[in-house]
This record gives structure tokens, sequence and C-alpha cells, in this order.
């Protein structure tokens, strides 16, 4: 078969199972079978570049950084709703339209995603511009990342001359509990709500992240057709829908009680879209209708967004219980008596900290007002006072984790109380995870799953137990086998030669990164001076302050730390520096790397660095001595200029290898 052909069929075969996996939910193809083609397609492609075409499924993530988002101004406006928040407010609504329109109207009514708005342009069917609502005159362009969202078409069945829809980009419920839970086991900061979690993504300036982030879009509205007629807005949305967009969930209807029947059918259902809604839009549905109703300066006058008001029940405090998360942080969560909210019925809601503790003054027996944060998370507004039972106390966390018994503390920069343990069971499975990953360890083939199916089999109860594991006993875990089993029992075996540096940050302790665990085996040269050293040891090193200090003082002075250390060295694991210095040539100096760097791997470079006695640092200041900027280097490079620093090519910094 000519290539040209083979290409043409196999971007037909991705496009088409794409469209039934991404929207309809209707693979036609396994995920395997589906890697496989796209790998061939990838590699014709990369013989054949000419043959590259917009609608091609291997373009849908960029392969370069973004320097930054260009403004974009919308053909047709973005215009924002009117909020409305009882059922007076939309019968007031559906009057004034009918009074207007001088009869009956016919409505569409549609759950208001809680996502961000973007505008998608296609031009002869080609998708070729996205861009956020902005100020709804005036957005920014974010092509690059709306490609990565998998559901959006990069190319239409009707060729239409320019085509604009608007949709609402949202990251499902499944995908924000998953992706928490991910950072959760890296010790990463956790996203706030799907909303927050979909703008962030779709702002990320590496398209390869926000592809990570899955992001997903209900298209609601046709902005503009050149070529085509309609005349209602329900058979706008079957013409998109037919144009393979996934569309929002539409009712059309008349009268005031039905959009208000459908209202509240959309409420009770809200738990079962796969995304979070905040309320429900009412569209005269006519296109002929809106032209004669218009827009005032801020909103068009035909819809209306009516805003659900969170749901708010009294229940009572039967218990506070404090859990041990993986990271190690203590949550208190209120257990309650059963009471039914949006849908489900609540038990339990969560208290953050001791500061919210303390500030809503929450005790056991309490009588509390509840409600669902966002409609998801159940939280207590505020204590009735009034009911509150004689003898209760102040509630205060424990001063010992639950779990372990080893002292908690405070969080230098926020109100969390975090369990010191080394060896708590509650934080096994992201301290395991840390430890092997390849900035520390490096053990190949030691993933979070196959760390959860050691601890779930009591195989490993430390990371210290990793250097016991036989090949025999992992081959029976699930997906292993004998030769992956060896694989893996020969990987925890070479991680035992590593450098000092690789051990110290793999022990997890607070405030201790990668460079800072190098900085420290450089200074100390073995792990028994690390321990011997006090706070103010510490502190006389460069680049350790004091917090710093005190983590590692604390950390190692702890009992559960010191039986860890232990058993690693009667393990064989190496606890001294194997750093050696090529020569001092960059001794004093300090590099950032910035941009796609084509001759050098970063971590190589970096090393490369160090093994000179220079520095590697992540970001641009006064005491940076060379920037090395490689393709398309942004800010870091732009901070370098305004500082006067020097910056070097990848050719110049290579000759200052030689």
């Amino acid at each position: 078969m000519d290539y040209r052909e083979e290409i043409r069929q196999l971007r037909d075969v991705l496009n088409e199972n794409g469209y039934r996996y991404y929207v309809l939910d209707a693979p036609t193809m396994s995920d395997r079978e589906y890697d496989l083609l796209n790998r061939r397609l990838e590699e014709l492609e990369t013989a054949h570049p000419e043959e590259i075409t917009p609608d091609s499924p291997t373009q849908r993530i960029g392969g370069k950084l973004l320097e930054g988002f260009s403004t974009y101004t919308h053909k047709v406006p973005l215009e924002s709703l009117q909020d409305v928040f009882n059922a007076g407010e939309v019968a007031d609504f559906c009057q004034r339209m009918e009074e207007a329109l001088g009869g009956a109207a016919e409505y569409s009514v549609e759950p208001k995603v809680d996502g961000l708005s973007v505008a998608l342009e296609y031009r002869d069917g080609v998708f070729v511009r996205g861009a956020t609502r902005g100020d709804g005159l005036v957005g920014e362009d974010v092509t690059e990342n709306l490609k990565t969202v998998r559901s959006i078409p990069m190319t239409l069945p009707e060729k239409l001359p320019r085509l604009i829809v608007r949709g609402e980009v949202y990251m499902a419920r499944s995908v924000f509990e998953e992706i928490n839970a991910m950072r959760e086991l890296q010790g990463k900061p956790l996203m706030a709500n799907p909303r927050n979690a979909a703008a962030g993504s779709l702002r990320q300036l590496d398209p390869k992240i926000c592809a990570e982030r899955r992001l997903d879009i209900q298209v609601f509205n046709l902005q503009l057709a050149e070529g085509r007629e309609f005349s209602t807005h329900a058979g706008t949305l079957d013409y998109l829908a037919s144009q393979r967009f996934k569309v929002i969930p539409h009712t059309t209807l008349s009268g005031i009680s039905a959009c208000q029947a459908e209202i509240s059918r959309i409420n009770d259902q809200r738990l079962d879209y796969p995304f979070d809604i905040d309320g429900a839009v009412i569209k005269v549905n006519t296109l002929s209708d809106r032209t004669v109703l218009g827009s005032t300066a801020k909103f068009p006058k035909w819809a209306v967004a009516y805003k659900y008001p969170p749901e708010k029940k009294p229940s009572r405090v039967l218990d506070i219980v404090v859990q041990v998360g993986r990271t190690g942080v203590l949550t208190p969560k209120a257990v309650l008596e059963p009471v039914r909210l949006a849908g489900t019925t609540v038990t339990n809601a969560t208290l953050h900290n001791q500061d919210y503790i303390a500030e809503k003054d929450v005790r056991i027996g309490d009588t509390v007002i509840v409600q669902k944060a966002g409609e998801i998370i159940p939280e207590i507004v505020e204590v009735d006072a009034s009911k509150r039972p004689e003898g209760t106390r102040p509630y205060f966390l424990p001063e010992v984790c639950p779990v372990c018994g080893a002292p908690v503390r405070r969080d230098e920069d926020g109100a969390a109380l975090r369990c010191t343990g080394a060896e708590c069971p509650a934080q096994l499975l992201r301290n395991i995870t840390h430890f092997a990953s390849r900035d520390a360890m490096d053990i190949e083939g030691l993933g979070p799953a196959v760390v959860q199916q050691l601890v779930d089999s009591g195989l490993i109860h430390t990371a210290a137990d990793l250097y016991s594991l036989h090949a025999e006993d992992v081959a029976k875990l699930d997906r292993m086998g004998a030769k992956s089993a060896e694989n893996l029992i020969r990987a925890i075996e070479k991680s035992k030669a590593n450098d000092l540096s690789r051990l110290i940050y793999g022990l997890g302790i607070r405030q201790v990164g990668e460079k800072a665990a190098k900085v420290l085996a450089s200074h100390f040269k073995t792990l028994d001076a690390l321990e011997a050293a006090s706070v103010e040891e510490l502190t006389e090193i460069d680049d350790v302050g004091e917090i710093t200090a005190q983590c590692i003082n604390d950390y190692l002075a702890q009992p559960q730390s010191q039986d860890l250390l232990r058993r690693l060295r009667e393990a064989g694991v190496n606890t001294e520096s194997t750093r050696q210095l090529v020569d001092e040539r960059f001794a004093g100096m300090t590099f950032v790397l910035t941009g796609t760097l084509t001759r050098f791997d970063r971590k190589a470079a970096q090393a490369m660095i160090e093994e000179r006695g220079g520095k590697a640092a992540g970001s641009v200041s006064k005491r940076t001595t060379y920037v090395v900027a490689g393709e398309a280097a942004g800010s870091k490079l732009k901070k370098a200029q305004e500082l006067e620093i020097p910056v070097l090519t990848e050719e110049e910094f290579a000759k200052m290898l030689e």
C-alpha cells in the first residue's frame, strides 16, 4: 500500500474511534489497538512530514512550550447571563418574554456547566482557533491547549467557510479525584475543585501538561455559521451534534411550570452528570424571537441562569475523628447524625484543620448547620450555640499521630498539622513511592501500582523492607510474573550503590528537595556526619535555612527515622557520597537552563555543571552567573536580559565544558 493511502486510512480509523470514545462513549477498539495504530501513524508522519495535516490525531499535543497567550478578539461577543435565584424570578422572566413576544414562548432548558467558557473557530471545516471568554469581547488564544481536549473535533463533516461555536471546558469529577489522589501520593498540593483545575490546566504554557489533565467540553451555542440558516436554538444543537461535537443535554418546552419542573429535575439529577453544575440555563428557543428581544448593555434579554441555592440542614456532631493522609497531614472529620443533602445522605463533614475548628468553635454534641461546599463536599456552615449541651469542651487535635504515635508538627507555611513518623503506616504508600522515584533511589519498575500491591500483600511495611524482597514472592503479584519480578529485584539491588544525595532525598524530609540533598551530601560526605550535625552546623551551609535545618534535625532525632536508617545500613544501602568532581572550573558559579535544549538532556546538563563545582538553579536572580538558553526560551531569558546576566547558547556552553 502506498504510504499516503496508509496515512489517510490510519487517520480515518483513529479519528472515528476517537469520536466514538470521547463523544459517544462507545469505542470500537481497545486502548492497545489504538496506541499501536497511533504509533504507526507517528512513524509514517516522521518519515514524511509533508503529509502532516491539522486533522491528524498526532497533532493533538504541541511539541513546544508556549511563550505566553496572545489576545483574541471574538467575532461574536461571548455574553454573560443574568442570574435568577428563585421560582418567582424564573416566572418573572417567562412573563417578560411572553409579554414582549405577544404570546407563548418556547424555551430550551439546559444544565449550567461549572467550567471555563471558550469559543472554537473552524475555517472550511478545520479547527483553526480557540480562545477563552475573557471579558466577552477579547479573550486569550489557547488553541494549542484546546487541541488536547479529545472531544473537540479537529475537522468537521461539513466544510462551512466559517463556523464558531461556544462551549464550556471542564474537568470531570472522576478525573479530578484521580489526579488529586496521585498528587497526594506525590506530596503535591491538591487542586481545590474541578472548575479551578480546568481553568488552571487550560492556561498551562506546556500543552503536554494540559493533555495530562484530560479536560472535556460541552458545546452549548452556535455563534456563527456562514452558509447555514437555522430557526431554533435546538436545531443548532442538533446540527452541531451531527458535526461530531459533544453537545449539552437540553430539553425544549413551553410554559412557566414546565420550565420550573425541568429546573428541579436537573437539580435532582445533578450528580448523574460527569461534570459539576452550578445552575440551569433557560433560553428562548426561537432565534427570530431572540432578535426581537435583543440585549442590554450587559446581558441578552432572552436568557437567564438559575443559580441553585446550596441546601442547608441541621444535624448533630456525634464525634470528631482524625484521619492521617498519605502525606502525613492530620484531617479532623465531624461524624454527623445522617442528614439528606443535595440528593445524598451525609454522615460526615470535613473540619479542615485546628484553625477552622477554633474559628467556628465546633464541639462534640453541637447542633450544626450543614451544606455541600460547591454542592460536592459536606461542610459545617455554623454552630447553633443556643442548642449546645452543658459540659461540652473545645476540641483540640492530638499532639501525637493517632496512627503511629510520632509527634505532630504544624506546617511552617500553613495551618496543617503533620505526622513526623518516618515509618507511619498511614504514609507508607506515599513514602515508598517517593523513595523509589526517579530523582530519589531510581528503582525502575517500582511505581505506585506495584508499591500498592506490595503493601496490600504485606510484603513491605517500610522502605527498608524492599531490600529483603524475594523474586518468587513478587512474582505472585497481579501482572508481574517471574521475569518482571527478577527485573524489579535487580533494580532494587542496583539502587544500593546510589550516591548519598539520592538516599537523603528519598527519605522525604520536609523542606529537603533534590538540590538540598545534593548540597548536604556534598558537605557532610557521610550519613553518619549528617546525623551528628546540630541545627547550628546545618544553618552554616549555603542554601540551608533555619526552617530546613530544624526539619532535618527533627527528622533524624525521631526513633522511627533512626530505625529506618539502621535497617537501610544493614541491608547494604550506601550511606556515603560517591560524587567526584571532574574539576572546579565552575566553582562559585550559578547556571540557569531555559528553553528546549537540543544538544543536552536537561538532567545531564545540570549534572555536568555540578561535577565541575557549579550550581544549577531553577530561577534567575542577581546571583545567577550564566543563563543557558535553548529553543523557545521564555520569561527566564527575558529576566536575564533585564538583569544584564550573560546568556549562553548551547554551543557556547558546550565549549565551556570542553
